[in-house]
């Protein structure tokens, strides 16, 4: 039959999925413990998967990648936080896998050259410096300057919430080369940089954080950070546009991730609820055990279908902004839902780090925050999809 619905995955892409959880799992429950209570960064996992050539994805052939779309890149996301990695698996890879697009498509031939085949290769860590304590979702109102001077720009400024700079090598960073009041558009006059983070000019600081702490959150203090010009990605003063056509790829791989995550703490709650036998029974075989758990199923079912629609749109170069956002929406509530339950389901031993669902619950309440909030998703759909008022 041609041209109708299609609602299967192709051999390549059920292949990739089998692979990654494969490799992953050779990354057990314990091994994923110990580094979020050591707060320490999965390397040993990074490089399994950068050896397996899974990092380069997205990246296109010429710079050693392979050129994939972000269908199978939520694949891959999802079958790593489904491994039981969660998000510290998820995030130790995450901005190799998509954050580089602003790069790929407006970044110079050579800027291209000289990161992309290291990012590929698992070589080059990098993070993304977006965020501002005195800005927070309202991008424009970032405050970090860069200053032209000769053939160089100098920044001054701070960034909040910056995944694993610690880890990092570079930073794509967004900044401003003209000031907010003198701008005639809000969204101009931003500029951004992929560059190296000179630890003698930036100062880290992690956040001490509720859950996923493998990998690092961190604050950055930057005091005359000298920025080349041939680090800059495009033009100067397009620099929100370039980082607006990685939003919604984004949104579909944290939606892969948390949906990921519900599925394995789903899997850990059907265990028990067959394995714990309290009143003579298994306690499975109650419905108020039961109902919830085919409950998260069913919304984890159908989370997935509009992740799946979303990426096949936007790999077929059509407009997803719709489906982006209700799929982070959806996934996000449906994983944390299914970690909450999986929780309940465990009862007391639910809060004890040993059976892995309280991490798995910490991970998953962030996907309803990062990298935007639920709250700012209904806005979205509220005011471009359903053509009410804009409320902000």
């Amino acid at each position: 039959m041609s041209g109708g619905m299609n609602f299967e995955l192709t051999e390549d892409q059920q292949l990739i999925y089998k692979s990654v959880s494969e490799l992953a799992a050779r990354f057990d429950d314990q091994y994923w413990m110990e580094k979020d209570s050591n707060h320490e960064f999965p390397t040993e996992f990074y490089d399994a998967i950068a050896g397996g050539g899974w990092l380069g994805m997205t990246i296109p052939e010429e710079y050693g990648g392979h050129g994939l779309g972000i269908t199978e890149a939520t694949l891959l996301a999802e079958a790593v936080a489904r491994s039981g990695g969660g998000m510290n698996a998820a995030s130790s890879i995450h901005m190799s896998i998509f954050g580089m697009h602003p790069v790929v498509k407006h970044g110079s031939d050579e800027l291209k050259a000289r990161t992309l085949p290291r990012i590929a290769s698992g070589d080059l860590h990098v993070c993304f410096g977006v965020t501002e304590p005195g800005a927070g979702l309202d991008t424009s109102r970032i405050t970090t300057f860069a200053k032209r001077d000769g053939d160089s720009y100098v920044v001054n400024g701070r960034k909040v919430w910056i995944s694993k700079a610690l880890e990092s090598e570079k930073i794509l960073l967004l900044t401003r080369t003209t000031p907010y009041d003198e701008v005639t558009k809000k969204t101009d006059g931003m500029t951004l940089f992929m560059t190296d983070l000179d630890r003698a000019h930036v100062d880290i600081r992690p956040i001490a954080k509720m859950g996923r702490n493998a990998v690092s959150s961190n604050e950055l203090f930057i005091d005359d950070l000298r920025i080349p010009v041939e680090d800059r990605v495009g033009e100067e003063g397009r620099g929100f546009f370039y980082i607006l056509d990685g939003l919604n790829p984004e949104r579909m791989l944290i939606a892969a991730e948390a949906l990921g995550i519900g599925r394995i703490a789903l899997d850990k709650a059907v265990k028990y609820a067959n394995d714990r036998h309290v009143f003579d029974r298994p306690i499975g075989m109650n419905q108020g055990i039961q109902f919830p758990l085919a409950d998260s199923l069913a919304r984890l079912d159908a989370a997935e279908l509009m992740l799946r629609k979303a990426t096949w749109l936007y790999d077929n170069g059509k407009s997803c902004g719709r489906e982006a956002n209700t799929a982070k929406y959806l996934c996000a509530d449906a994983g944390f839902t299914a970690a909450d339950r999986a929780l309940q389901t465990h009862g007391g031993m639910g809060y004890a780090e040993e059976y892995h669902v309280a991490r798995f619950f910490r991970e998953a309440r962030l996907m309803k925050i990062a990298p935007v909030s639920q709250e700012m998703i209904l806005n979205f759909l509220g005011s471009h999809v359903l053509g009410l008022p804009r409320s902000y």
